[in-house]
């Protein structure tokens, strides 16, 4: 007798309003889709079931006892009710029982803002403590490792940074120790929590337990606006917010997207966003470092075009995978306005790698350059060879789209001191744009639109944050303004318009949509981000949606 065909559906009813899920489904995601809330701790959709919170218990039609909703898997026609008397009655008292020993310091907790503690007691609770005598103390500030502290009072014991160890980064670091009141969350002894996804294990805390050593005491979450972007870390390309305020970035977190990293991100690309602010190139320079002097926009421009013209026999063109398609396409323009056929590609040495998601190339383009190069007809060369040509002096001149070079910079300015001309836009200082004899003040990816194309040909778009600071502008911007002052048509005004009109030639990136791309809000202006960061369903924070710009 063959088996009966197994359904591919089950229908439910949450709060009575009908839904169909598919089998295996349980009751918080099915609830999702009905658009009812059940609130939830410990729960986490890519990590194992705890169900040891017990705030996700909901009443069903099947069970004389509340179920939690975490743990138990829809089934056909079964009544789910999530705002009953019983189960208010239910969340009440699991807050009550979390706030018991909770020392309610939110005024000075860096979760304040973003914390489901905070939120889920105004919003299911709403009462005074019913204890009488001390709570019992735990240690406030515990250094896990060295990304990460832990303060003991404040955590529920919700285990996800536990799981998110073991199961995601595959390295047990962390347990839980004691008994009854008494049970803390910590490291294992003499063996601290320096996995390079520790920060996962912040960012999935629901409370305020669980602290970035980084972003510690730096900025008040209301304050920062979230911004979705990309990683510049490796060639992954993680998804990322970009949390800023008054055009300064303070953190980068992970944006859920599960063809790329999930909902995760490695704390090497955490840390990544402290280029943007700190040594920036803001104006231009005329003249090398010692003796060079300022220069507004036109005044650079028309310098580097009359030195590049005058220097363009023994021309290199240096091109950084650090820097977006839309600089790319645009100093590839110039270079073959220039004459030239060889690109020597710079960017950041090679690095540490794993299985989860770090590459060693820690350039976050160099797909996209490979395209453009080979679209534009050019030879790629690597950065070695530009460094022999130049010490055999068959390249006395150089111009840079981006100061990223894999070797030190310091070596790199010794070889480029050689050359008679070196004209580089550059996002930061270093003893290599000393160097420069025009040096152009470049913006970084959070400072403007463009796109990113990753070690799998993933093309991934990013927004403007906030403006360049001082006078820096695109990479794009400086190469067709140069471009143009040498005779070029170039007069693009935004990075879509570079794209659309220098991308055609690029096989890869001809069919992509440039502005569906964009990842941006669907929901109305002011409203919260639509989009979770950490796969829970947990807003970004209580940050507006800054329409890009």
């Amino acid at each position: 007798m063959a088996d009966a065909p197994k359904p591919t559906s089950v229908k439910l009813t949450v709060d009575g309003k009908p839904v169909e899920v598919k089998p295996g489904t349980n009751l918080i995601e099915a609830a999702k889709q009905a658009g009812a809330q059940i609130p939830y701790y410990c729960y986490h959709p890519r990590l194992t079931i705890a169900a040891n919170c017990r705030m996700c218990l909901v009443e069903v039609s099947n069970a004389p006892k509340l179920v939690p909703g975490c743990q138990t898997p829809v089934a056909e026609n079964l009544a789910v009710q999530t705002r009953s008397a019983r189960v208010k009655d239910a969340q009440r008292a699991v807050l009550e029982f979390l706030l018991l020993n909770h020392p309610v310091d939110c005024s000075i907790c860096d979760q304040a803002g973003e914390c489901k503690l905070e939120d889920y007691y105004m919003m299911y609770d709403f009462k005074p403590s019913r204890l009488e005598g001390g709570k019992v103390l735990k240690n406030k500030r515990k250094v896990l490792g060295p990304l990460v502290v832990i303060d003991q009072e404040r955590c529920i014991l919700c285990t996800r940074c536990v799981r998110f160890m073991e199961e995601v980064a595959q390295d047990r670091q962390l347990g839980v120790f004691g008994r009854g009141s008494h049970e803390v969350v910590d490291i294992f002894p003499n063996k601290p929590l320096d996995s390079n996804y520790a920060g996962n294990t912040v960012d999935i805390c629901p409370v305020g337990a669980l602290l970035s050593r980084d972003f510690r005491f730096k900025a008040r979450s209301w304050f920062l606006s979230a911004t979705p972007s990309v990683c510049t870390g490796c060639s992954r390309g993680c998804n990322t917010y970009a949390d800023w305020f008054n055009g300064v970035t303070y953190r980068y977190r992970p944006r859920e997207n599960e063809a790329v990293n999930k909902s995760w991100m490695c704390d090497q690309g955490r840390l990544s966003y402290k280029s943007l602010n700190a040594d920036r190139v803001e104006d231009a320079r005329l003249g090398k470092k010692a003796e060079g002097k300022t220069a507004v926009f036109e005044q650079a421009v028309a310098s580097a075009a009359e030195k590049l013209k005058v220097g363009a026999a023994n021309l290199g063109f240096l091109a950084s995978p650090v820097a977006s398609v839309e600089d790319l396409l645009a100093g590839f323009a110039l270079a073959k306005q220039l004459g030239l056929k060889t690109v020597f590609v710079g960017g950041r040495a090679d690095g540490a790698s794993d299985k989860i998601l770090m590459q060693a190339d820690k350039n976050p383009n160099r797909t996209g350059l490979t395209q453009i190069a080979k679209a534009n007809g050019f030879e790629v060369k690597p950065f070695s060879a530009l460094v022999d040509d130049i010490n055999g002096g068959k390249v006395r001149s150089v111009y840079a789209v981006g100061g990223e070079v894999p070797v030190g910079a310091r070596d790199a300015g010794v070889v480029f001191s050689k050359l008679e001309l070196f004209v580089a836009s550059a996002t930061n200082h270093s003893e290599l744009t000393d160097e420069a004899h025009v040096l152009l003040p470049a913006a970084t990816h959070v400072e403007d639109h463009g796109t990113f194309v990753n070690f799998e040909g993933r093309a991934q778009r990013f927004v403007k944050c906030y403006p360049a600071p001082g006078n820096a502008k695109p990479h794009w911007q400086w190469a067709s303004a140069i471009s143009r002052t040498l005779g070029g048509e170039a007069a693009f005004k935004t990075a879509a318009e570079v794209f659309a009109a220098l991308s055609t030639i690029v096989p890869e990136l001809k069919d992509f949509d440039w502005q569906k791309a964009q990842p941006r809000a669907t929901a109305r202006k002011g409203s919260l981000h639509p989009l979770s960061a950490g796969g829970d369903g947990r807003p970004a924070g209580y940050r507006e949606w800054m329409e890009a710009r």
